[in-house]
């Protein structure tokens, strides 16, 4: 509708330049968009406020010549103009009624667009480190991520879903050494466990899988290898350089291929676990992306060439460091230490350029809020590598804190005190857990009451949203009990008998739902199609509840096409629950 209405005022805006005889090349842009108050019509335009200088005439006076020429269209009722120039639109009974006809001929395809593959986004969410359960933490990037993808494509973008997998590091190193810690205390040969170690109860059980599948494969007495290592910091000493330390010890009485061995269990055991986690929080990826492959392949290398090729690195204290700051970075970064070893912004660049080399026109990497710096740091690195830094695009989601019995519970991976995204879904389900995770805007925190996702009443928003659902199938019921039929076809003949208000006010928000997807996919807010459900879901429930009205009634042609009427919203209720992953049920 938006697209038609800018089409209208821009023919008249043509005559209007001809007759006033306007030196003007081209229109300049102007927009169109749905107003916030209902007295003031459906849509407004501020094309005369934008283009009265260009023309030579005040505001209001352009705003009265564009009406004066508007073409004739049956989706419009009436125009008027407001304020300094404002052009309102109000849509006409048989333009709602179009959408309740193209809302039931499209179904579950309404408010999508076709696919563009010239568009070929990839985007990057969760990539958790593979070093322990996925938290409640991880669950808002999950849901947001999923959500955002599924509105992507629907808004008609060709989406790629990517996990990185963190599989190369430090990180995982002191995994596989408080794995094999523990594996020792199972062996009998109990030695002290670091302060940095990985102390959460899944750790045990990879090391009792350890066990049961090499038996004392690898067990060393406690004295080898706590012998002669730096105090930790419970101790007097330096974390770090503890923990450090043992996984040298590890490597060394272990020997490189023994240790791999460990490394590799941990790995694939927690990375299994994570996958399988998401599949049943209804999240899905195209690849799982290993940021050791970029290592094997060379493509941290290469990257590093290009760098240098472009003149963009410089070497320092023996170690090798990329100009961010020429790129607006707030200082240069390292990319090979003096020992020779890259960091992990080394593989972050090459990971950056793999993702261009494979043909995505743009890469969106949905991050934690404490990533703020990443925003710079990867759009230097893009223009270092002469890419466009317009396309690689950071979206940052603020923390969620999840409140039991009105207390705050504290989460923490590395000591192993925190609520699972298992322990979550276990207890609100995954449809709430999706819901509220999305509720919010993703800028803004979310505090997750567990006690509200649980209940079932209307200040459960998800519990009215998927009411509005199941009371629709039970209307549905009830005209089968009632050995009532229902005829579509007649229904859509009778559509004009749909004339009370609240009616009108269904199919109105209808007419807004591909609106919505595309507002929600260009500003990456899938909390927008929560709140058009929310607003919908209320809308079916004051018709239900409020109008006077009722839907099975004794004539048939009213009968069927209230019936269609529900059809349609309740269609459009299941498109928007699938895109944020979730169900719509039948009865609740």
């Amino acid at each position: 509708m938006k697209d038609h209405l800018h089409e209208l005022v821009m023919q008249a805006l043509l005559d209007v330049r001809r007759k006033q005889h306007v030196e003007l090349p081209e229109i300049p842009e102007f927009v169109i968009e749905r107003t916030r108050q209902k007295e003031h019509g459906d849509f407004a335009t501020n094309a005369a406020l934008v283009l009265c200088k260009a023309f030579g005439m005040k505001p209001r006076d352009l705003a009265q010549a564009v009406l004066d020429h508007l073409p004739p269209s049956r989706h419009v009722e009436a125009t008027s103009i407001a304020g300094p120039g404002f052009i309102n639109f109000t849509l006409s009974r048989s333009c709602l009624l179009g959408t309740l006809k193209r809302v039931l001929e499209r179904g579950a395809e309404y408010g999508q667009v076709e696919i563009d593959d010239n568009e070929h986004v990839t985007v990057e969410f969760v990539s958790a480190n593979p070093t322990g359960p996925l938290h409640v933490g991880h669950g808002r990037g999950a849901a947001f991520g999923a959500s955002l993808t599924n509105i992507l494509e629907a808004s008609g973008i060709k989406v790629q879903r990517e996990f990185y997998v963190n599989d190369y590091g430090r990180q995982m190193d002191i995994l596989a050494t408080s794995v094999w810690l523990r594996y020792l205390e199972l062996s009998g040969n109990p030695v002290r466990f670091p302060d940095n170690g990985y102390k959460g109860d899944y750790v045990v059980d990879v090391a009792r899988a350890l066990k049961h599948a090499h038996g004392d494969r690898f067990r060393r007495s406690p004295f080898e290898v706590a012998n002669g290592l730096p105090a930790d910091e419970s101790q007097g000493g330096d974390k770090e350089a503890h923990v450090d330390a043992l996984i040298a010890r590890a490597r060394e009485l272990l020997g490189a291929s023994e240790f791999d061995v460990i490394y590799k269990l941990a790995l694939d055991t927690l990375l299994g676990a994570i996958r399988d986690e998401l599949l049943a929080f209804n999240v899905r990826y195209d690849q799982f992306f290993s940021e050791r492959s970029l290592a094997e392949s060379g493509a941290v290398e290469r990257a590093i060439a290009r760098l240098t090729r472009l003149g963009h690195m410089y070497e320092k204290e023996g170690a090798k460091w990329f100009r961010a700051t020429t790129f607006g970075d707030e200082k240069d970064r390292v990319v090979v230490r003096e020992n020779g070893a890259t960091t992990y912004f080394a593989s972050d660049i090459a990971y950056l350029l793999n993702k261009f080399e494979r043909g995505y026109t743009r890469a969106v990497y949905v991050l934690g809020a404490d990533h703020h710096g990443y925003i710079a740091r990867l759009k230097a690195a893009a223009s270092g590598l002469g890419l466009n830094p317009a396309n690689v695009e950071i979206v940052l989601v603020q923390f969620a804190r999840l409140f039991k019995d009105g207390k705050e519970v504290a989460m923490g991976k590395r000591e192993g005190n925190f609520v699972t995204l298992k322990d979550l879904r276990t207890e609100v389900g995954t449809d709430a857990a999706r819901f509220f995770y999305v509720m919010r805007s993703h800028e803004q925190h979310l505090d997750f009451d567990l006690e509200l996702a649980k209940s079932q009443s209307r200040d459960n928003p998800v519990y009215y949203v998927q009411y509005a659902h199941a009371r629709i199938a039970s209307v549905f019921s009830k005209l089968a009990e009632q050995r009532q039929t229902h005829n579509r076809s007649a229904g859509e003949a009778a559509r004009t008998q749909l004339t009370h208000p609240q009616e009108l006010e269904l199919m109105g928000l209808m007419q807004r739902w591909p609106e919505t997807i595309e507002r929600a996919a260009a500003l990456r807010t899938p909390h927008l199609v929560v709140n058009y459900l929310r607003e919908l879901a209320a809308a079916l429930h004051g018709y239900y509840d409020g109008s006077g009205l009722k839907v099975l009634v004794d004539e048939d042609d009213l009968r069927n096409a209230r019936l269609n009427l529900l059809l349609a919203v309740q269609q459009v209720l299941a498109n928007g629950l699938k895109l944020i992953g979730v169900s719509a049920p039948e009865k609740m």
